[in-house]
């Protein structure tokens, strides 16, 4: 798509999740998932979408069925648990769907901890896990405490801070806090400035992004996210930007190694870069009961401390002071009452995805066409 087609899209139809859910599910089926498979991505993309990040949500199906089409995504696989020693546990994605791998993954993990008081689960080999934030709260929801790793392993689409060209991945960072009656804090950001995802929505919108967020192929800073899209690529940048991007740098380096090495995959360099359209990725997550600790007044020093950052006086053009995870709490209300946004470039993407996955095209075009 040129700039001129992009720039004159129409405005981004909206879908209602369950129709949007119901559609993602018989994509998947009629590609050869299992039932259940196919309500798990679908319950994970359209969350996504519906917390705001349309990153890793119905967006992600091209890519999917691309790489389906090459032998790399496996249908219907399970986690294998390859070492166990009690409060650490390896487990094996085959790079099987990461909704399904990283899901069983969590359960296992999450198993080990309410009775360990704690459990390290590194997962590799895994087909994209999508938003990590989904698996945080899935700890939450049972009252678990959790942080997580995870590495994009041989997909580099970040510079390093100092360099020009791409040498890491998005790789994301996560922790989640649960509260009894109240939802959790969640933290879930990609350590690179924009998430790639981003910069293929506007892409696909005709926008630009975010000033600092990308450099082109001669290391120049660019709004344009065709860089990422068309040749000759450019960038992303680490989070922090030029003034303090060697943090965001730095925890991207960490997140590869503790996610991609420790887990028993491996790490971008070289050797591993990847020449499909597969997604790789590797985590390590650490679940933690909070009753294990000698802190009974934990929850309650939590909530101190979000009231106290919140009552802060607020700059100029600030509505509010968010906690982690209000945004997206937000942004799901939203949508779940007035349906999902998807673009038009994005629709048809996914439509023609449909059909490459082995949905009839007539089914297909009756998916496509309601929207609401």
């Amino acid at each position: 798509m040129n700039d001129a087609t992009r720039a004159t899209a129409a405005a981004s139809p909206r879908i209602s999740p369950d129709r949007l859910h119901a559609y993602v599910r018989a994509i998947w089926e009629h590609a050869g998932s299992a039932a259940q498979e196919a309500r798990l991505v679908a319950d994970h993309l359209v969350a996504a979408n519906l917390a705001g990040h349309d990153s890793h949500g119905v967006g992600m199906i091209p890519r999917y069925v691309a790489s389906l089409r090459e032998g790399e995504l496996k249908l219907n696989l399970h986690a294998q648990v390859v070492r166990d020693v009690g409060a650490v546990l390896t487990i094996d994605g085959g790079r099987g769907f990461g909704q399904v791998v990283a899901a069983e993954a969590m359960e296992r993990g999450i198993e080990r901890a309410a009775k360990l008081g704690v459990c390290a689960v590194g997962l590799r080999n895994a087909h994209h896990i999508g938003r990590i934030g989904h698996w945080a709260e899935q700890c939450a929801q049972a009252g678990l405490v959790s942080f997580h790793f995870a590495n994009v392993a041989g997909d580099p689409l970040v510079a390093p801070f100092g360099g020009i060209d791409r040498r890491i991945g998005t790789n994301p960072f996560c922790a989640a806090f649960p509260r009894t009656g109240k939802p959790p804090l969640v933290l879930d950001f990609a350590t690179s400035a924009i998430a790639y995802g981003k910069t293929r929505v506007a892409y696909n919108q005709g926008k630009r992004v975010p000033g600092g967020a990308l450099i082109d192929h001669a290391g120049q800073p660019t709004v344009e996210p065709k860089v990422m899209h068309e040749a000759p690529f450019g960038a992303l940048m680490p989070t922090g930007g030029e003034a303090s991007g060697h943090k965001g740098y730095g925890l991207a380096a960490m997140c590869e190694i503790f996610g991609g090495a420790l887990s028993g995959g491996y790490t971008t360099h070289a050797d591993t870069l990847e020449k499909t359209s597969a997604i790789v990725n590797c985590m390590l997550s650490v679940i933690v009961d909070p009753n294990a600790f000698d802190a009974g007044n934990a929850e309650a020093e939590a909530d101190a401390f979000i009231e106290w950052v919140k009552a802060s006086p607020r700059a100029a053009g600030v509505e509010r002071i968010y906690a982690p995870g209000e945004p997206e709490r937000e942004m799901r209300a939203q949508r779940e009452a007035h349906g999902v946004p998807v673009d038009p470039a994005t629709w048809q993407q996914i439509h023609d995805a449909a059909v490459s996955a082995g949905m009839p095209a007539d089914e297909a075009r009756r998916w496509a066409a309601g929207v609401d």
